[in-house]
């Protein structure tokens, strides 16, 4: 039986377009550098640390099936099911589950929840779909987590230097985005391209943005839910406001919120975004494993079938 706890709404929203993108499985293997200028963000400044006392040493496992994990438990107001499979609403987020072992039946319970045509963002489920499933996006990325041995950037600090680092003022504010900010957050997703955001997406959890002036121009946020873990997603930075500390100053704001709730960061990050990866190291982030995000069409049903 199909349920759904948030209302109906209609299926068929569009792929993200950094889904469609093909890595090839022969990729080397990913080297992350030490140092250097970061491309896709802002240029961390080298800062005092602290250590996180209240960072709880969390059950990575659940990270091997965080969509499921999330959708189970901090997100289930936001889930629809049937059987083992599990997805958000379409308008909120475009992943599903099937958990990390499924059956068969786990399958037929997924097709049956999304429909014929439409694209099972499967995230980085180990198992392959039935055969008859197009393949449409596969994207080789990584999986990192906020360690308690690990330190976390001082708050105040990294803001202050990321600022003198850059050379500007820290007259930008920090502010709390909610609903009605959703135009604003969508048109700089579409500039940036960070990754999936849909109208609902904020629903998630908190996400913070930068203003200069009235104009958003950096904006960072909560994502995935699984227990005693929160994803900081949907890092960009407006390109004409970059080289002023803002992603740094986003993502410590964003920990220091999470560690002080007894829950850990995590995050992920495309392979190729050497600078994003470094970004995250240098603010107390490793490399947890290797993930490839795939995603497949689900076919018409066999006549007869």
């Amino acid at each position: 039986m199909l349920s759904i706890t948030r209302g109906t709404r209609v299926l068929g929203s569009p792929l993200p377009a950094h889904h469609r993108l093909i890595v090839r499985d022969d990729e080397p293997p990913l080297r992350l550098p030490d140092t250097g200028r970061l491309p896709d963000t802002d240029r961390l400044p080298d800062t005092g640390r602290m250590t996180t006392d209240r960072m709880t040493p969390s059950d990575t496992t659940v990270l091997d099936d965080p969509v499921g994990a999330s959708l189970t438990s901090t997100h289930a107001h936001l889930a629809r099911s049937v059987g083992r499979a599990v997805a958000f609403h379409p308008d909120v987020a475009s992943f599903c589950s099937v958990g990390t072992d499924p059956d068969p039946q786990s399958w037929n319970d997924l097709a049956q929840l999304l429909g014929p045509g439409e694209v099972a963002d499967l995230f980085d489920c180990p198992s392959a779909p039935p055969s008859d499933w197009e393949p449409v996006f596969s994207l080789d990325g990584v999986q990192m987590v906020a360690t308690p041995t690990l330190a976390t950037p001082r708050l105040a600090a990294a803001t202050a230097d990321a600022a003198t680092t850059a050379g500007t003022d820290t007259t930008s504010r920090v502010v709390e985005l909610g609903a009605d900010d959703v135009p604003e957050m969508l048109e700089l997703v579409r500039r940036t391209a960070p990754g999936p955001f849909r109208p609902g997406t904020h629903e998630l959890g908190t996400y913070l943005g930068i203003r200069d002036g009235d104009t958003l121009v950096a904006m960072a946020g909560q994502r995935l839910r699984p227990p005693g873990w929160s994803e900081i997603s949907a890092v960009c930075t407006a390109p004409e406001a970059r080289g002023r500390g803002h992603a740094t100053r986003l993502i410590t704001q964003l920990a220091a919120r999470t560690t002080a709730d007894g829950e850990r960061p995590f995050l992920h990050a495309v392979a190729t975004n050497t600078g994003a990866i470094a970004l995250y190291e240098r603010l107390g982030f490793t490399v947890r494993k290797r993930v490839t995000f795939r995603g497949y069409r689900i076919p018409d049903p066999q006549p007869g079938a």
